[in-house]
């Protein structure tokens, strides 16, 4: 049963997912812990090393390593889909901004996905690194 794609990848992806679902929770936990809860500090590091996991974990997928496509999905889909949390960004960014908090809120919306792309860039250019 499990030498066919079509249970395998579910599993793959499901697995990944629950890790990558707790990552978040205990992560955003101990970061609100650590810093407080009055700016997503939490979220924004996740997303941030959400966004460096996939660009270093593709790369070395797709030119350096050979990773059986369920470990990819597992890894990408799985993991870092449950992990990364942009649908939280969303939210975060409009209730800072609903509150008039307008430097934080324009701030957080608009360094997200910037240093989100800085952080995947960083993934794929040490992913490459030492490469021939």
């Amino acid at each position: 049963m499990m030498q066919k794609a079509v249970f395998r990848t579910p599993l793959a992806i499901s697995l990944g997912a629950i890790a990558g679902a707790l990552s978040r929770y205990w992560i955003g936990a101990g970061v609100a812990y650590l810093w407080g809860a009055d700016f997503p500090y939490g979220t924004l590091l996740i997303n941030l090393s959400g966004c460096f996991g996939m660009g270093w974990f593709t790369t070395l997928a797709l030119e350096r390593l050979t990773i059986a496509p369920e470990i990819r999905l597992l890894v990408t889909t799985g993991f870092l889909g449950a992990y990364t949390t942009f649908s939280s960004y969303e939210l975060e960014s409009f209730t800072l901004l609903s509150k008039a908090n307008w430097l934080a809120g324009l701030g957080y919306w608009i360094g997200s996905p910037m240093l989100g792309m800085v952080s995947f860039y960083l993934g794929v250019a040490s992913a490459r690194i030492g490469r021939g």
